[in-house]
């Protein structure tokens, strides 16, 4: 492969939200240390302040459909590539409205901690622009790197020591497999790109190194049977940690696993099919059964959202561009409830001090708030109508059926049965029990606004999905001609009632 160093004024334009973000993220770290005495809640709206800006040079891009590549293809920016960097920029923003309380209880290093989730954003936006597996590998070490740190923030808590070290010795362990997969996969095609991959003929050893490299993705997006370190890490780290290990990882993850199937292995459609519908149904069944016995609510959640990536790879196991639609839908409707319900439990771990289910007795009467919205952002993981989950659960199921996929749609309702229980205990302890301290329980103003807008979300996408709908049909056109028995491109606003 050779490429040109050489680059333009346009090229530098594709880069543009990066190359701020990078030297935004300086800035963060120079006023850190040049003024100590500095709230650091100044530092948090900073940093949302050069989030904001990139947001906002991203939706200038999508209107005016900026899209090209750089360094031999190894860098895409198209419509895919913006959506999930608006994706996870948003999603960082709301991480970071959650950590301005939270970050009070650290004894040291407090202003670091928002340069390392910038950071991690950063590394995630190059992930979904990675177009070959060489910038796979980087970006997604990149990414992974501030996330090592950020698990084990808590130093006197021995569950975040914890935590921590699991997810960094199997996060090695998956960066191995990825390294070992794309030398399997270069050494008998010759190939890094993913388009250029799609003429090679399946051999054994470009069998086993896609296999390797799914299995890499899978830990990032913690599907069975690659969850091992989710339920640790997620109770150990830092909440806010913890919510944003929950979305936006998965997401990024979601973009590159998009490319490889649907672009460099896009002729081996029958061989990965089973494949996904396997990991799909394990990681539904196993999460939602294993989720009715825990006690933490952390925890029920870590087994909540490795079952909802469950149902994210059904729309992978279909293989369509109404699969891919769906996934992006999906992931847009988890993003709210899945960051709302977090939010809820930080502040009420921020009243209590634990985060057990138990504690959540009576919420109703201590905060009518808060369990309401727990309540619809619970409903809503659930898949209940009229909020987004049921749309995205809707969007996925229908393009499972148009392929065939009637076992696995018949598994993934039963689930749907299975984790309404859980849900319902947490629900219950809210509204039914009765609370061991009936004092009210205060909500900052940053954490109120994360709640609305999680509220927002749920309910706008559920009640009105066309917009979104047609945001997500759009950023995924680069499959519109994907060869296949089901190419055809069904426009999801009939199927979803709109």
């Amino acid at each position: 492969m050779t490429f040109s160093l050489n680059m333009t004024f346009s090229d530098l334009l594709l880069l543009l939200p990066e190359i701020f973000l990078t030297c935004w993220l300086c800035v963060v770290l120079i006023v850190d240390f040049s003024l100590p005495r500095l709230p650091k809640e100044r530092l948090a709206y900073l940093s949302v302040a050069g989030l904001v800006i990139a947001l906002a040079c991203l939706g200038w891009f999508d209107v005016n459909q900026i899209s090209g590549t750089l360094f031999g293809n190894m860098f895409v920016l198209d419509r895919m590539a913006i959506f999930f960097k608006v994706f996870i920029l948003g999603a960082t923003i709301l991480v970071i409205l959650t950590s301005i309380e939270y970050v009070n209880r650290f004894t040291l290093f407090r202003g670091e901690y928002y340069c390392l989730v910038v950071m991690a954003a950063l590394g995630m936006m190059f992930m979904v622009s990675a177009n070959d597996l060489l910038s796979v590998f980087v970006s997604l070490e990149f990414a992974t790197l501030g996330f090592y740190v950020l698990v084990s923030y808590l130093r006197d808590d021995l569950a975040s020591n914890e935590g921590g070290l699991k997810f960094f010795i199997l996060g090695v362990f998956a960066a191995g497999l990825l390294a070992y997969g794309i030398s399997l996969v270069y050494g008998e095609t010759g190939k890094l790109v993913f388009s250029e991959m799609a003429s090679a003929q399946a051999t054994p050893g470009l069998v086993i190194g896609f296999l390797l490299i799914f299995a890499s993705l899978g830990f990032k997006i913690g599907a069975v049977p690659f969850h091992a370190w989710i339920p640790d890490t997620y109770h150990g780290a830092p909440t806010p940690v913890t919510t944003f290990l929950s979305i936006a990882p998965k997401a990024a993850a979601f973009a590159i696993l998009l490319r490889i199937f649907l672009v460099a292995l896009v002729a081996f459609k029958p061989l990965w099919v089973s494949l996904l519908v396997v990991v799909s149904i394990l990681s539904m069944t196993y999460a939602n059964i294993v989720a009715i016995a825990q006690r933490n609510i952390k925890r029920l959640l870590a087994y909540s959202g490795i079952a909802q990536v469950g149902n994210v790879l059904i729309g992978l196991a279909a293989g369509t561009k109404m699969g891919s639609d769906a996934i992006l839908f999906y992931l847009l409707a988890y993003l709210f409830a899945n960051i709302g319900a977090f939010a809820v439990v930080i502040a009420v771990s921020q009243a209590i001090g634990r985060d057990e289910i138990e504690d959540y007795r009576g919420l109703n009467r201590r905060s009518p708030f808060l369990a309401f919205a727990m309540l619809l952002f619970l409903l809503s993981l659930a898949g209940v109508p009229p909020l987004a989950g049921f749309i995205g659960k809707l969007y996925i199921f229908v393009a499972a059926i148009k392929e065939g996929l009637y076992t696995l749609i018949a598994v993934g309702l039963i689930n749907i049965v299975i984790s309404m229980y859980y849900y319902l205990i947490i629900v219950k302890q809210m509204y039914i029990n009765e609370p061991v301290d009936p004092s009210p329980i205060g909500i900052s103003g940053p954490m109120k606004a994360v709640i609305y807008v999680g509220l927002a979300g749920t309910l706008v996408i559920g009640i009105y999905p066309q917009p979104f709908t047609d945001w997500v049909v759009s950023a995924t056109l680069m499959f519109a001609n994907f060869v296949g028995p089901s190419a055809t491109v069904i426009h999801p606003g009939p199927l979803l009632g709109s």
